[in-house]
């Protein structure tokens, strides 16, 4: 080979190995050779995961820390998206309290070399060793690789002198009040003097207390005798709906492109489990329909055309909405419109129903979620939205199946994936909102022609899809089949159980909208899930999707990805579709 030829084979060689370098250093996380002298006495790096492998001999590995160790520290670092989430637990608060640490306990690993730390903070009440277990969720790059890594570290605390206190308080003429921690259950001495201020101070604290009752007794019986403020605001409500609005305010109202301003009222929350919460979505007050007065509309804006979708005592039209008025032309723009509304035999409790639930999403703002634009409650009351042109996404998939007959296109399994990254984005946004789908379907999205899709909320749903939906003996029609366990036992919703109907949403795109649990009986769908049963994979199911519908399926609701990890496993999937379809 002349020496040209070999400087330009050279060259390429280290090029191509600089590539490969850069293409397989994936996932690490390690202790640092610094990091594991003073832990372990070792000169060598401790590797928890090497590129993209977890190491199983190391996570086993029971390490025992130092009494005078107070910090751990993490070295990691990606070349691809991941994802995480960490729970740090003590196993005895008495000896240490949780240990902390100085990233957030949910977010994205590093793409740069980082190094974090996690802090042990021993009470100093005893002498003792207390263990402790660092959980770490990794979503890796795909459906199939959301890893659950388990640290547990046993470290020795030593009692602190500072914690024996010795506190004197003169009484009178006795003897101090002699209180010493020391490990133990503190012992006081009490004097009958003592025992008398202790005594003066509870009748007190009593006759303040009946004080402060008979006041606010008193204060609830004079608003409840006072009209004046109800009478107002309800003449006010009242002339607020039958008004006639003028071009102007009516454009006013409703924006440029006849959306409403309001906002949603703030949500109650609660706590449960490690990574989600609990929060309220409907207001629970008959004043719920106060907060549509701002898009009330009269009966002639509207225009009925086409019955899409019908049921016992619900009614879903295609329409139009006048939506501007040139009052110099004397023209006006209509647009298509989708309307909910009732048939003439609905009762009232229907009415207030339909109401309700269609603006439980109001005051939301989100490419893929589908918020109410208008409401009519003259005669009957008609809920307005936003147009798609294929409608109901359950119906679209039903009548996408291959077939004779089939008119449809049909649906590709990149299409599918798309179609849930788009829910994906939607329940993402109201985790954000600290919203609660609580009915999270097919039946509820809508999609247009370019399949842009919509999350709505699940007014005449029960009424339109009757098979979806099952009284458990209790009168209350629920969407049992698409409940999480937590949420059929204990009426639990979170966005736990919002990822768990995702995960039965997927099933319905890759079945192409056929039933769940289909031979089940509903009364039976609790004992089921609860001893483990689950529906196997689909036909023609990919296993990435079925492995990321199994894990939306995990009985416990900490153990359940979030939407965020959902979404990036499902970007990660279609982009692999990609490079093959």
């Amino acid at each position: 080979m002349e020496p040209k030829d070999r400087w330009k084979f050279c060259v390429k060689l280290w090029i191509f190995l600089l590539l490969f370098a850069g293409v397989s250093a994936q996932m690490n996380m390690y202790m640092t050779k610094t990091e594991v002298a003073k832990v372990m006495g070792m000169k060598a790096e401790l590797y928890y995961i090497r590129d993209d492998l977890v190491q199983e001999a190391a996570l086993k590995y029971d390490m025992a820390i130092k009494t005078d160790i107070n910090s751990l520290y993490f070295n990691w670092r990606t070349q691809r998206q991941v994802f995480y989430s960490m729970s740090l637990k003590s196993e005895n608060l008495w000896l240490m309290s949780n240990p902390g640490t100085n990233i957030t306990l949910d977010g994205e690993v590093p793409r740069t070399e980082t190094t974090f730390e996690v802090t042990l903070h021993c009470t100093g009440k005893e002498t003792s060793e207390v263990g402790f277990t660092m959980q770490l969720n990794l979503t890796l790059f795909s459906a199939k690789n959301i890893t659950s890594l388990n640290f547990r570290r046993r470290k020795t605390c030593i009692i602190d002198e500072s914690q024996k206190i010795l506190l004197q308080t003169p009484l009178a003429e006795d003897k101090p009040v002699e209180v010493i921690f020391a490990g133990k259950q503190p012992t006081k001495t009490v004097t009958s003097t003592s025992m008398f201020y202790i005594a003066v101070g509870v009748v007190c604290g009593v006759i303040l207390l009946l004080v402060m009752l008979v006041a606010l007794v008193h204060v609830r019986s004079i608003k409840s005798a006072d009209p004046a403020s109800e009478t107002s605001s309800s003449r006010s409500a009242h002339k607020t709906v039958t008004k006639k609005p003028s071009p102007n305010s009516y454009t006013k109202a409703n924006g440029v492109n006849g959306h409403a301003n309001g906002s949603a009222g703030k949500p109650h929350n609660g706590y449960i489990g490690l990574h989600h919460q609990i929060y309220k979505t409907i207001p629970e007050t008959p004043d719920y329909t106060e907060k549509l007065h701002t898009i009330t509309i009269e009966r002639s804006l509207i225009t009925l055309e086409d019955l899409l979708l019908e049921g016992t005592f619900g009614r879903v039209y295609q329409g139009k909405l006048l939506t501007t008025i040139d009052d110099e032309e004397e023209t006006a723009t209509e647009k298509d419109v989708l309307i909910k509304t009732v048939s003439d035999q609905a009762s009232e409790s229907q009415k207030k129903l339909l109401l309700k639930e269609s603006c439980s999403l109001h005051g939301l703002s989100h490419r893929n979620i589908l918020t109410i634009m208008n409401v009519c409650m003259e005669t009957k009351p008609m809920t307005v939205f936003a147009f798609m042109n294929l409608g109901n996404l359950k119906q679209f998939l039903r009548n996408g199946r291959v077939g004779p007959g089939d008119t449809h296109q049909s649906i590709s399994t990149k299409d599918l994936v798309q179609l849930a990254i788009q829910i994906s984005h939607g329940m993402m946004y109201l985790g954000k909102r600290k919203v609660v789908h609580k009915d999270l379907a097919t039946r509820n999205c809508v999609i247009d022609e370019d399949y842009n899709l919509k999350i709505t909320d699940n007014a005449l749903s029960r009424d339109i899809f009757p098979g979806d939906y099952h009284c458990l003996g209790d009168n209350e029609n629920r969407p049992v089949k698409w409940m999480a366990i937590e949420s059929l036992l204990d009426k639990k919703f979170t966005a736990a159980s919002d990822v768990w109907a995702f995960g039965i949403l997927i099933w319905e795109l890759v079945t192409l909208g056929q039933t769940p649990y289909a031979d089940l009986d509903p009364f039976e769908m609790a004992s089921y899930l609860k001893s483990g049963y689950r529906m196997p994979q689909p036909q023609n199911c990919p296993d990435e999707l079925f492995s990321l519908m199994a894990c939306c399926w995990a009985l416990l609701p900490t153990d359940r990805p979030k939407f965020t990890q959902l979404c990036a496993a499902l970007t990660d999937f279609h982009r692999a579709l990609g490079i093959y379809i």
